[in-house]
């Protein structure tokens, strides 16, 4: 018997897949816990249909995050903080701070703080090479200076 599975089932397949199983395991176990259900003509094409609006959907989301990617290029942000004799800060840039100031240049879109991928906050002054990751193909760097209240 051909079912279309809804969810992911170990040793059987992934959500969306068309796969052939005995028709006890299909109509006593898989069906009635919702599992999967019977692959029918009408529903292959509604799972195709799926599929492809899927398809589209992180097409966008790719093409977006590009261009999201282009704005960040090439951008430099410049913070002053206090800091001590060996350049150690009295405190520390983080994410968050990171995301607010990137907002503050003039993007057209909201930059969650979770997109900074910073490791630890900085601590030092400097310049450094922060990751955004904007998509899970798009990851953009953006130099963030860190320079001296005093000059």
């Amino acid at each position: 018997m051909k079912i279309i599975l809804k969810e992911n089932v170990e040793n059987l397949g992934e959500s969306g897949d068309v796969v052939k199983v005995k028709p006890g395991y299909a109509r006593n176990f898989l069906i009635p816990n919702g599992l999967a259900y019977v692959a029918s003509p009408a529903n292959l094409r509604k799972v195709e249909e799926e599929r492809k609006r899927a398809v589209e959907g992180a097409k966008r989301d790719y093409l977006e995050a590009k261009r999201r990617a282009a704005q960040l290029e090439d951008m430099v942000l410049v913070t002053r903080a206090r800091a001590g004799e060996e350049g150690k800060l009295f405190g520390s840039i983080t994410s968050a701070e990171i995301a607010e100031r990137i907002q503050a240049h003039g993007i057209d879109f909201e930059l969650d703080r979770r997109r900074v991928e910073l490791d630890e906050p900085i601590k030092l002054i400097g310049s450094y090479q922060v990751p955004v990751k904007l998509h899970s193909e798009v990851t953009v760097h953006v130099e963030v200076r860190v320079e001296s209240e005093d000059g």
